[in-house]
């Protein structure tokens, strides 16, 4: 096989991205790579990594499993993704938006490297600790989560591990114990509380923050994801956050201007259906925009009267 394409065959089971060492396997010198490189078939990530242009390939999911990757590369074997890349990896929802940034664990003898674009952590992590995903090394959920909430504000923090339980990445019984682990810790105090705040029933960091603005406001929902039943004792829907005194259900609206036209007609039938077999029930619909105002949120869920 020709060396160039037995190189290309290891870089699209990597991501797109191969490393230096795994070049002169595959018999490219110097001279090759330097003209792959001069014609942009190659680009250089970091010394040493190579990214093939062939396979990059759109989307913000493969961005991030091809930067993983280089930076596992860059760093070796002893490097695993953790903190907020490790989230990302776990599909955890709640953090801001990617901004490239990759976050890394090294063994402390390695605390002077600094690589581009890698955020290098040097926490003590038990070899149970981190696992192997999609060829990709990261710390195991529970772990990931108590680095990354020594890192984020208590929104997110809430978020994650909503997102967390809910995806059944770990169980509400673990979360005692986890918090209890991250003792010592710089942050560990403030992120303390936050455990105590989680709720795997959240579908969404949507729901979850509007949940957290309604608790602290004083009118926590009194149930999340309410079965609504008709006359026959049939399941007609579930409810995002609902107020029994008030029987009013709020519905978590995530959805963008762009939605498919059969997925409004959808829930509109199901909303009809729900008021028709619950005439006394109010629905309120916040989206992600309302976040920016929480006392209106506030403001409309106190304006319903307890009945």
């Amino acid at each position: 096989m020709d060396p160039i394409q037995r190189a290309h065959d290891i870089a699209s089971g990597q991501y797109g991205v191969l490393s230096s060492a795994q070049v002169r396997r595959c018999g490219l010198g110097r001279r090759e790579v330097r003209g792959l490189l001069r014609r942009d078939t190659w680009r250089c990530v970091h010394q040493g990594v190579y990214r093939v242009r062939d396979h990059e390939f759109p989307g913000l999911r493969h961005r991030l499993l091809s930067a993983v990757m280089a930076a596992q590369l860059a760093l070796g074997a002893a490097a695993f993704a953790s903190a907020e890349t490790a989230a990302r990896l776990w599909d955890m929802q709640g953090l801001p938006l990617w901004d490239g940034a990759v976050h890394m664990t090294i063994p402390a003898a390695g605390t002077q490297r600094k690589v581009a674009g890698i955020s290098l952590h040097t926490w003590a992590t038990e070899r149970s600790e981190t696992t192997t995903r999609g060829g990709l090394r990261l710390t195991v959920p529970g772990r990931t989560l108590r680095d990354v909430l020594l890192r984020v504000d208590r929104t997110a923090a809430v978020c994650l591990l909503d997102s967390a339980l809910n995806r059944g990445l770990l169980d509400t019984a673990e979360l005692s114990r986890l918090a209890a682990a991250n003792a010592g810790r710089p942050g560990c105090a403030r992120s303390l509380p936050w455990w105590r705040l989680a709720d795997g029933r959240a579908q969404s960091p949507l729901e979850t923050r509007i949940r957290l603005i309604c608790a602290d406001g004083g009118i926590p929902p009194d149930d999340l994801q309410h079965p609504f039943y008709d006359a026959q004792g049939r399941l007609i829907g579930v409810g995002d956050l609902w107020w029994q005194g008030r029987r009013l259900l709020v519905e978590a609206d995530g959805r963008g201007p762009h939605e498919l036209p059969e997925a409004l007609l959808y829930d509109r039938r199901r909303q009809n259906a729900l008021e028709l077999a619950c005439p006394d029930l109010r629905i309120i619909r916040f989206t992600w925009a309302d976040l920016r105002f929480p006392s209106y949120i506030l403001t409309t869920v106190r304006g319903v009267p307890v009945r």
